[in-house]
């Protein structure tokens, strides 16, 4: 019986690492969150009541214990050192320049190139296969036992897979939190009011050096392995040789590393990453470049705190440390007022920085900033800047919210269904009318060609055009007068406005601007109501019925269409002989009907407006992201990340002569 029991226990044991090794290393899982609980549920069951058959290196001991006294500290076998940096490919140039005399064969150089994970560096001590230690680098020599905390993380092995014949290895690499979960982390510690953690870096660090492994466990750090430190055993030849031998054992490196053949890939290399560094779900600060060959590396050894044969180089930074010069206020096309830190020009990720993002006013009092203030700034990729927290208060004046519009002078006010936004309630506003415009004239609205922000500029500040009526108003006279402007460019823009007149009304309804109304809800209340009229005449009660609109978008439309002002701009399109009408096709089941559909990429044949529409016409139902419940992907040339994410999760993807074919 006892046996049996043993047998059962080691089996789970077995089938629970196994699970991991799919899930953290090949990314390729094959039970579900529930499925992977109930054998760790089983597994725990029975070890609790034969505890004689408990082990270390159980999957279940991950998180027992309670928590700890302090971090002792632990000596390295082998000392971790760090990486010189290189910040341009000339200095790139330099470092192989140097390798390659320090080698000075001639003989072909061989490379292997990694992500420069910006995570906490950490040594991992398998002793015949089962992790002894977890370590922080510490100063190089000497770090802080972490082994604990280590073991909560599931990406980690606690014996390495396929029979391991080495008596000891040290492998090195990076503890990190992907931005997802970094998110969530800072999302619960401001709703307990705790300090935010500045990066997922900042978040790793701070995680894997808690005392309380329950706490650690709950972070979602992970683990990239990258090198290799003291080894006993069978002699490795390469740094991809250990790469490789690290996917045997069942430790996670990254998929992304390369072999390059010449130094020629290996700029090609750091410049494809330093543009593609945001599509991954890590933060990666550079590249690391190794020398192949493990007989090279020996022979160019180490200066007293850096290899030789490796380096790092390093892009751009992302953050940057700058003063508060004053805060100011956005009015955007809503209403909606939003503060702006103006900023010390600041170099940050390539660019010059003068102004970042506040978000909104609650923000301003969650980083208690004021103007005077020392900041760190974070920009990431070309999304805009933002200020992540005070690094040391100057400021003796609060920011106070203003009462009125500062493009207006009209009421501001924080609306009740609202939960952090103030918004000017004048119609009239000239920033909101800008903005508005410049939405109504778009692409996916009216399609007003030739009517830009320049134009809109001039239109608005000319006061030719005070709403969107005034548009189909405008003669050759008025148009003379904006700067550029010849008989060409005018009879051009005219013809423009004419031929948008004709847009279906789902067009008009997008281009209105009604909050938390967008283009796809907009078709489905044009095919819905059909008229303007009868939108119009829609009570709260029977928009909230329909199935894609919903409470709050149903309020949001009652109240637009209640108010005097678009009562009085509708029927001022109405004369100006805009479409108010949507044509709904009566058309038989295709291939088609019913299918979620999605597009991507640049197509030959029709336009992305063009193939929406034609879509919706023939029964599908157009999206504009990528899920498990997307019927197909219809992909253009240079097609992006939604090409991507439907190849990941199994989405059939045609071409545009199959959709051709399709639609016959």
């Amino acid at each position: 019986m006892s046996t049996d029991i043993k047998k059962k226990i080691d089996d789970l044991r077995e089938e629970i690492r196994h699970h991991d090794y799919l899930y953290y290393c090949l990314s390729q899982p094959e039970a579900s969150d529930k499925e992977y609980d109930v054998l760790m549920r089983q597994l725990k069951e029975l070890e609790d009541r034969n505890p004689e058959y408990k082990s270390a290196d159980s999957p279940s001991a991950r998180l027992e214990g309670g928590i700890l006294k302090g971090l002792p500290t632990v000596k390295h076998i082998q000392k971790m050192v760090s990486l010189d940096n290189t910040y341009s490919i000339e200095e790139l140039k330099d470092w192989d320049g140097r390798a390659r005399r320090g080698l000075g064969s001639g003989e072909k150089i061989e490379y292997v190139l990694e992500h420069k994970i910006d995570g906490v560096s950490a040594n991992l001590t398998y002793i015949n296969g089962r992790l002894s230690i977890g370590a922080t680098r510490g100063d190089g020599e000497t770090g802080e036992d972490v082994t604990r905390n280590i073991k909560t993380i599931r990406a980690i092995p606690l014996i390495l897979r396929g029979g391991v014949s080495f008596e000891i290895v040290e492998i090195r690499g990076e503890v990190y939190m992907d931005k997802k979960d970094f998110q969530l982390v800072n999302k619960e510690r401001a709703l307990r009011g705790e300090v935010l953690f500045a990066n997922p870096r900042n978040a790793a660090s701070g995680s894997l050096k808690l005392l309380d492994p329950n706490i650690v466990a709950k972070r979602k750090l992970n683990f990239f392995a990258h090198s290799l430190g003291e080894y006993k055993g069978k002699d490795i030849q390469s740094q991809w040789d250990f790469l490789e031998k690290l996917k045997e054992w069942g430790v996670r490196n990254s998929p992304h590393s390369r072999l390059c053949k010449n130094f020629s890939e290996v700029i090609d290399y750091c410049n494809e990453w330093q543009e593609k560094r945001e599509e991954i779900a890590y933060d990666i600060d550079g590249i690391v470049i190794k020398i192949n060959s493990i007989a090279s590396q020996r022979e160019l050894g180490f200066t007293s705190k850096s290899p030789r044969w490796a380096v790092a180089y390093k892009f751009p930074a992302r953050q940057a440390v700058t003063d508060v010069l004053g805060i100011s206020v956005n009015v955007g096309r809503t209403g909606v007022i939003t503060p702006v830190a103006e900023l010390k020009p600041v170099e940050c990720s390539g660019v010059i920085i003068r102004h970042a993002t506040l978000h909104n006013f609650d923000e301003i009092r969650r980083l208690n900033i004021r103007e005077g203030d020392r900041v760190l700034i974070e920009r990431a990729g070309d999304v805009i800047p933002k200020v992540v927290k005070v690094i040391k208060a100057r400021g003796e004046t609060s920011f106070i919210v203003p009462e009125n519009c500062p493009a207006c002078a009209g009421k501001v006010i924080r609306e009740k269904d609202e939960d952090v936004a103030y918004r000017c309630i004048n119609p009239s506003c000239p920033a909101q009318l800008e903005r508005a415009l410049l939405h109504f004239a778009s692409r996916s609205a009216m399609d007003i060609q030739g009517m830009g922000s320049a134009v809109i500029n001039q239109l608005a500040r000319l006061k030719l055009v005070k709403n969107f009526a005034d548009i189909y108003y405008l003669e050759e006279e008025d148009l003379l007068k904006l700067e550029l402007f010849k008989e060409k460019k005018v009879s051009n823009l005219l013809s423009s406005i004419q031929k948008s007149k004709n847009k279906p009304l789902s067009r008009l309804v997008y281009a209105l601007g009604i909050r938390h109304v967008g283009e796809k809800a907009a078709y489905v209340l044009a095919a819905h109501f059909k008229t303007m009229d009868s939108l119009m005449a829609a009570r709260f009660d029977e928009l909230d019925r329909i199935y894609e609109v919903g409470e709050v978008m149903a309020k949001s439309i009652a109240d637009y269409f209640a108010l005097t002002q678009t009562k009085k701009l509708i029927l001022e399109l109405k004369k100006a002989g805009l479409n108010f009408k949507e044509e709904v096709f009566q058309i038989k089941t295709t291939a088609l009907t019913g299918k979620n559909i999605v597009f991507t990429g640049e197509l030959k044949n029709f336009s992305r407006l063009e193939a929406l529409e034609l879509a919706r016409q023939l029964g599908a139902n157009p999206s504009s992201s990528v899920s498990k419940n997307t019927d197909f992907v219809v992909a253009g040339e240079n097609s992006g990340s939604k090409y991507d994410k439907a190849k990941k999760l199994g989405v059939r993807i045609i071409d545009e002569a199959e959709f051709k074919e399709m639609i016959k």
